[in-house]
């Protein structure tokens, strides 16, 4: 890699999140990362398919980010699947059965155990998909204009 062209993001968790991104993007997916669910929950990765299915994928670091993290169950209702994305360093036998598994590092993603499937019911896909491009639409419109950004409360 160029290194003046592959700028490395200075959090483990952030360059998990860019492998995923790129590893979503492999498979058809455009991804969004700390979208804010109606919640207030904020995820790490939303990810939207070529079907239209929603994925979300919560990047853990070590296992302290994972045992202090008590809200990933309040994502499941708003995704067809949910994954969590770790390193090669991971003890993975931590994480619940019944979840989707990726490895990931800064470069790439690869899913190693596929998340069940429990689609949206239709009203719920269709405010998720408004939100996902609403967040894309700001944060794409926050690069042109970083101080036009400001007055928005949640990007």
């Amino acid at each position: 890699m160029d290194s003046e062209t592959d700028i490395l993001p200075a959090l483990p968790g952030q360059r998990l999140q860019r492998g995923v991104a790129r590893g979503l993007r492999a498979l058809g997916f455009a991804c969004v990362e700390e979208m804010v669910l109606a919640t207030g929950l904020r995820v790490d990765i939303m990810a939207l398919g070529p079907k239209g299915e929603l994925w979300v994928v919560e990047c853990k670091s070590c296992r302290d980010d994972f045992r202090t993290d008590r809200k990933w169950q309040g994502y499941l209702d708003y995704c067809d699947r949910f994954f969590w994305a770790v390193d090669a360093d991971f003890p993975a036998d931590l994480l619940p059965e019944g979840t989707g598994l990726m490895l990931a590092d800064a470069y790439d993603a690869e899913i190693l155990r596929m998340a069940p499937e429990t689609p949206l019911a239709g009203a719920r896909r269709k405010a998720m998909t408004q939100a996902f491009a609403r967040h894309a639409a700001l944060r794409l419109q926050a690069l042109r204009d970083p101080m036009g950004a400001a007055g928005e409360g949640r990007l």
